[in-house]
């Protein structure tokens, strides 16, 4: 196989992206072969603009087919990838019938939306080693984030003994959650802020510092906007090692912040306004503390900028990673089993707000399933996109 066919499921916003990259020349590997939608014109649309795209650039397309029916794309035999951007419950009902159909598949984020489901996608997956699996974690591809990365592997720092994310730049405004029905409702995208918004900031953070043991959350549902999930979030998390976390997130501040601070033994990172400063004392603060010479003494430290290689290749970081593993087997950014480590932590702060106490992970994930639910039957929209409860067995289409 020289290049890679790929069919684009889903022809929203996410969608439009992955067509305008592979077909744009940011991802050499792939032949974009068809695009499917539930609203079929919008699929023909988009795969017009795919056409005019390559066409600037002199390049005359094999036909992109049209499909309104996500199986009939993948039985079609005219690809041998695709990539799954729907809406949110979708995603691991069509990664599955991908995994079954031995199609390579990268699918968009969120996981899913509960994790009983993307478990169920992650044992499909381990049935065919063979067939690449990716998560679309755009973000790890982040010169910041992958720098912050190395220090923390590196343990030059020593242990993490806490971790504050402020993450409250997702403003979005009313009009945002008018634009369509699905949107910020229980049943059709299955949470607010932290299903929309946040599963990289999720991804990225347990990424970092591992996964917490312990979560504790506040969440307000429609405080902000006419909606019926959650626009603010404040949540307490505690890790296996005893470091302790704060995660804050919102779409109504504004201004809004994007600061994550990291402390360790040994020093601290911080990464704002697209700096990481590093703070390293010049003794572990473990050894410090008992042999202070003052009552009133802390340790010194230097502060530096880290320097980074400057790369941030984003989407198309991520799909170029992808072709690169199915046709060279080289690295992926992030291996699609991964996608249920940042969601077990955004179903643990739903649960925690549902049930007014703390929750160990991994969570009950019957009892959070069984509290979702409850939710999806009083939710606005009363078409759900839930697997469990409706028919998913023809098609998808939609937006994203």
């Amino acid at each position: 196989m020289e290049k890679v066919r790929i069919g684009v499921i889903g022809a929203g916003n996410i969608g439009s992206t992955h067509v305008r990259l592979l077909t744009n020349g940011e991802c050499p590997d792939f032949t974009l072969t068809a695009i499917c939608d539930v609203v079929v014109e919008k699929a023909q649309r988009l795969k017009d603009a795919a056409l005019a795209n390559l066409e600037k650039r002199g390049i005359k397309a094999q036909d992109i087919a049209v499909f309104g029916d996500a199986l009939a794309l993948m039985d079609s035999g005219l690809v041998d990838a695709v990539t799954v951007a729907t809406p949110h419950y979708f995603h691991p009902v069509y990664v599955i019938e991908a995994l079954k159909r031995n199609l390579h598949v990268l699918c968009e984020k969120p996981a899913g939306v509960y994790t009983a489901k993307v478990r169920e996608m992650n044992k499909e997956a381990e049935k065919h080693p063979d067939v690449v699996f990716a998560m679309m974690f755009n973000q790890r591809t982040d010169c910041l984030y992958r720098k912050i990365k190395e220090v923390l592997d590196s343990k030059e720092l020593g242990e993490i003994k806490r971790t504050n994310w402020i993450i409250t730049n997702w403003y979005r405004p009313q009009r945002y959650y008018d634009s369509g029905s699905w949107r910020a409702t229980w049943s059709g995208e299955g949470g607010g802020v932290l299903l929309n918004q946040c599963p990289h900031n999720l991804d990225l953070w347990q990424w970092l510092c591992g996964m917490p043991s312990l979560v504790d959350a506040h969440l307000h549902y429609g405080k902000w906007h006419d909606i019926e999930v959650e626009d603010d979030v404040t949540a307490y998390v505690e890790y296996p090692n005893g470091a302790t976390g704060v995660f804050v997130t919102s779409t109504s501040d504004a201004p809004g912040t994007n600061r994550l601070e990291i402390t360790c033994d040994g020093g601290k990172i911080v990464c704002e306004n697209g700096k990481l400063l590093l703070y390293k004392n010049k003794v572990l603060e473990s050894e410090f503390r008992n042999n202070a010479p003052s009552a009133f003494s802390a340790p010194e430290y230097t502060v530096s900028e880290l320097e980074t290689d400057g790369y941030n290749p984003q989407h198309a970081g991520v799909f170029r990673a992808f072709s690169g593993r199915i046709l060279r087997g080289e690295k992926l950014v992030a291996n699609g089993v991964e996608g249920i480590n940042g969601l077990m932590i955004s179903n643990a702060m739903h649960l925690s707000s549902w049930l007014g106490r703390p929750v160990t992970l991994p969570i009950d994930e019957n009892l959070f399933y069984e509290e979702l639910k409850k939710r999806i039957a009083s939710s606005r929209r009363k078409e759900t996109f839930c697997d469990e409860v409706s028919d998913t067995s023809s098609s998808y289409g939609g937006v994203k």
